[in-house]
């Protein structure tokens, strides 16, 4: 006679069972060992895929104090602390790591990586030039050496370092778009024989997604350079093949983008207030949407000898999805926080918020956050921060727009590879901050990017009398400002004001007509 075969849920547990009873297991060891680093490490991975946010942190600042003399764990200990706001324990244990005798290029090459990832620029250099000294070389090793002589201002350098690199590896696509957005490009001064070459090498219809990525870059250079050029009749298909690569590699997820800003629209408004900053180092926070000159009004702010830069770091996120007890995971994450948004304790959001960034301040009286994403964040920084002044950048639909789609962002900002996607994605934007104006009035305050470069004393004042700082000269020459910026403007903004940004997407008004029509631009 036959058995019947059982259904198979029945012969296989699933997933979460399996992760159940591998924390079950983990629980038992750390019973006998409560010290063993590697174990509360990998005890707190399962937590942490498990959707228990909250309950990995504890164990991962335990394994901080109990650390073995094995870098690779410290390493893992560090990316699971980055990614879990605990950025100040981070940092310890790469002090820990930093003192290792006659590290290996490979381990200083990814040190270097962590202390960007944390916005200590200056620091990452040092590193990354260390493990050049001791024998690093690959393009991933100069591509880092390269772009962190560009942030910190070193733009001769950067340029000389891609320069060897593209001499050996001429198929290096980051190389080159780094390269092409250094310097404007002259008739006597590029290399755009040496990316057609490249680009014939590659074939149109690439399907394996490394590859397709690295055509993408190569037209990117060759749009960048006929640009510079002046030839946007030449330079436009390029672009367009360049975004219809990075549209296919990196799809748009508008059903998530605009139930993201429904639920926003949805929150319970909360009456807002400017509090009086605590004695303690204060954030500004400046939003809007990404190439708005977020970067500009940052580097304006930081000249100010009472401000530092921050640069755009991610830690209020981090901090509100730890307050909610949600696992980071794009819009989905957000939506549930949302729906949590009564219970988060704000009073502890913000003072962690705090505890974890206002060394950033370097010692003076203001830093500044610099997220232009942080615009979804509006309703939770009034209510955790209400004391922290928040500031809007606004520009041109059509030029903010433009601005995004010639930038190559890389595998992120899906939004902007696609007219459709842009579109949709700035009138969200749009509805989202009309609501954050309606619901939350005086929470932020609009600084006009047009306004800002054509009457920059006047828009500074008024700037800082918003965010409560005395006047200063200084604000008015940002060009002059030594501080680091990690930002894809990071060379345009060291140069000194000026208006080349306004009425930019002209010059390619036919081209862009139906990216008009989307937007209901008139022009």
């Amino acid at each position: 006679m036959t058995s019947t075969p059982l259904p198979p849920s029945s012969v296989a547990s699933s997933p979460a069972q399996e992760t159940r009873t591998a924390i079950a297991r983990l629980e038992h060891v750390i019973a006998g060992t409560p010290d063993d680093a590697a174990t509360l490490i990998e005890l707190a991975n399962l937590r942490f895929a498990a959707g228990q946010f909250r309950a990995s942190v504890p164990l991962l600042l335990r394994a901080a104090q109990h650390l073995p003399r094995n870098a690779p764990l410290i390493v893992a200990l560090v990316q699971r602390l980055i990614a879990c706001g605990e950025v100040n324990a981070a940092r310890a244990c790469l002090d820990l790591l930093a003192g290792a005798p006659q590290a290996p290029p490979d381990l200083l090459a990814t040190q270097a990586h962590l202390r960007f990832s944390l916005g200590e620029i200056p620091t990452a250099l040092n590193l990354i030039e260390h493990a050049i000294r001791a024998g690093g070389d690959a393009p991933g090793i100069a591509h880092m050496h390269a772009m962190l002589l560009q942030f910190n201002g070193r733009i001769d350098a950067a340029t000389a370092t891609l320069d060897a690199s593209l001499a050996r590896w001429p198929s290096f696509g980051d190389a080159a778009v780094m390269l092409v957005n250094l310097h404007k490009q002259t008739p006597t001064a590029n290399r755009l024989t040496a990316w057609r070459e490249q680009l014939q090498q590659l074939p149109p219809d690439e399907q394996q997604p490394d590859r397709a990525f690295v055509r993408a870059e190569f037209e990117y250079a060759c749009f960048k350079t006929l640009d510079d050029l002046g030839q946007p009749e030449d330079a436009w298909p390029a672009l367009a093949r360049c975004n219809a690569l990075m549209h296919q590699l990196n799809p748009y997820d508008a059903d998530g983008e605009a139930a993201v800003v429904r639920a926003m629209q949805a929150l319970s408004p909360t009456a807002a207030t400017h509090a009086a900053p605590p004695d303690s180092p204060c954030p500004i926070f400046i939003v809007g949407m990404p190439r708005s000159g977020t970067t500009l009004l940052d580097r304006i702010l930081s000249s100010h000898p009472q401000v530092e830069s921050a640069g755009e770091i991610i830690d209020f996120w981090r901090q509100l999805h730890w307050a909610a007890d949600v696992t980071p995971n794009k819009t989905r994450s957000l939506l549930r926080i949302i729906e949590r948004s009564d219970a988060i304790d704000y009073h502890e959001l913000g003072a962690r918020y705090l505890r974890q960034t206002q060394w950033r301040a370097h010692g003076k009286r203001w830093y500044v956050d610099k997220l232009p994403a942080n615009i979804q964040m509006v309703a939770f920084i009034r209510r955790a921060l209400p004391h922290a002044p928040i500031l809007h950048m606004v520009r041109d639909p059509m030029d903010t727009c433009f601005s995004n789609y010639k930038a190559m962002f890389g595998n992120v900002s899906a939004y902007s590879y696609d007219f459709d996607a842009l579109a949709h994605y700035y009138r969200g934007y749009q509805e989202l901050v009309r609501h954050w104006h309606h619901s939350l009035p005086d929470t932020m305050f609009d600084v006009d990017y047009a306004a800002l470069v054509q009457d920059t004393a006047g828009v500074v004042a008024k700037v800082l009398a918003w965010c409560g700082l005395p006047p200063s000269d200084a604000c008015l020459r940002p060009d002059r400002n030594p501080q680091p910026v990690a930002t894809p403007s990071s060379a345009q903004v060291r140069e000194p004001i000026h208006r080349r940004g306004v009425d930019q997407w002209r010059r390619y008004a036919a081209q862009l007509a139906p990216l008009q029509a989307a937007l209901n631009v008139e022009r």
